[in-house]
């Protein structure tokens, strides 16, 4: 199992990430591209916090968070 990160280190890798996003929003709005990053997983298994993490030093005119509901049974099937 892996060690569990300092809250230091957690805030210090966070900043940088963010950065990096902020970066890579600006080229993404230069260029007139579109990027869809997608987050799957099981309830509770925490992507509404990385979503936020990530997401809150983002200029929000130039993104948008899309909840998608659970699959009906044709859905699941395919």
């Amino acid at each position: 199992m892996p060690k569990p990160i300092k809250h230091k280190d957690y805030e210090h890798a966070l900043e940088a990430m963010q950065i990096e996003l902020i970066e890579l929003q600006r080229w993404v709005k230069l260029r007139g591209k579109r990027l869809c990053v997608l987050f799957e997983g099981r309830d509770a298994a925490g992507k509404g916090g990385t979503i936020k993490a990530l997401t809150e030093k983002l200029e929000t005119r130039n993104y948008r968070i899309v909840a998608l509901g659970k699959p009906g049974e044709a859905e699941q099937g395919q």
